[in-house]
């Protein structure tokens, strides 16, 4: 423990951009010496992720079974976590990267709470997860890591082509309060209303969006907190990328769009829109270590391809974000003496 620098935490640590950061970790220099804890359904299996850890034998790391459409599931994960932070088992987190995502490509479930699992896959149980563990995270350095999309912006360009968001209705996502309620419980944009992938590639965006609403509300939270105003929050957009994202979606879309156009475009364009797990993994990790040119924690920042960027307007509406914070807290049935941040509620 005395010879670890820091703990970096991934969610969604199987597979895709998740065993791509793991593999960046595990074999940059600059990260020698983290430990590292990855979170997967089920650690019994995670074969993508043991492959990955195959070739690092000397890295310190745990595996930490996590269902993020589980809400109890999160909350043991977490205890487990802090306990082992507290007792000095290992060090406090440097960097948690909510990573793991879910796509459901039309082929809409929901969760035993009721809700929608791209809602809460996405979204739901990171922002439990996060409340519960800012406990162990690193109080001077510690930085939060969201995995974003162009989804959660209906006026990005990039959008244009799927024609997701032409119909003026999914333009504004959150409406009022009584459209979050329409977006967690899976009745905005539902398979009934369009079976299609569209469908759930707005669920989808909505999701995100709660996300990155989460990283500027956090944000806002955490800098009036005296014990963790110097803990960052951050995102990054990964762009496309042929991933097990796409296990879902219908044939056309899995198999000839990412697994035969998409491994070409990279092929002759290796620089361009479409882009390697690994490529966006390392603009992940070099995001969430660096510095602003004036040499400041880059608060706030959401970064694409390697540069700030700005999120959509809708996730930065203070009175939206509000809403889905309050909404969120009921949700999760989160409790006074969960979490350490002062103003949570």
């Amino acid at each position: 423990m005395s010879q670890l620098k820091g703990t970096f935490l991934v969610t969604g640590a199987n597979g895709g951009l998740g065993s791509a950061i793991v593999q960046q970790i595990t074999s940059r220099s600059a990260f020698a010496g983290y430990h590292g804890l990855y979170t997967v359904r089920d650690a019994n299996s995670a074969l993508a992720l043991k492959t990955t850890l195959s070739s690092a034998p000397s890295h310190s790391h745990d595996l930490v079974n996590l269902d993020l459409v589980d809400l109890d599931s999160v909350r043991r994960a977490a205890e487990t976590i802090n306990t082992r932070i507290a007792s000095g088992g290992i060090p406090p987190i440097q960097l948690l990267i909510l990573n793991a995502g879910f796509q459901d490509f039309g082929k809409q479930t929901w969760t035993s709470d009721g809700f929608d699992k791209t809602f809460s896959a996405n979204y739901l149980g990171h922002w439990l997860l996060t409340l519960l563990l800012v406990k162990s995270v690193d109080k001077e350095s510690g930085r939060i890591v969201i995995i974003g999309s162009q989804s959660h912006d209906p006026f990005d360009k990039r959008n244009d082509s799927g024609g997701c968001f032409t119909n003026d209705r999914y333009k504004t996502i959150v409406q009022d309060e009584d459209s979050i309620e329409a977006i967690a419980k899976g009745t905005w944009s539902s398979a009934e209303e369009d079976p299609s992938w569209r469908g759930g590639f707005r669920r989808y965006g909505a999701a995100k969006l709660f996300l990155i609403m989460m990283m500027h509300e956090l944000q806002r939270r955490l800098d009036r907190d005296p014990a963790l105003n110097k803990v960052c929050t951050m995102g990054v957009d990964p762009g496309y990328m042929p991933t097990g994202l796409q296990r879902h979606a219908p044939w056309f879309i899995r198999v000839v769009i990412f697994k035969i156009v998409y491994p070409i475009v990279l092929w002759f364009s290796p620089n361009g829109l479409v882009r390697s797990p690994s490529t966006s993994a390392s603009q992940v990790l070099e995001a969430a270590t660096c510095m602003t040119p004036e040499g400041e924690v880059p608060k706030y920042a959401y970064y694409f391809d390697g540069q700030p960027i700005d999120t959509s307007s809708e996730s930065k509406d203070v009175k939206k974000r509000d809403w889905v914070w309050k909404k969120s807290i009921g949700y999760a049935h989160l409790a006074q003496g969960e979490t350490v941040l002062a103003d949570w509620n």
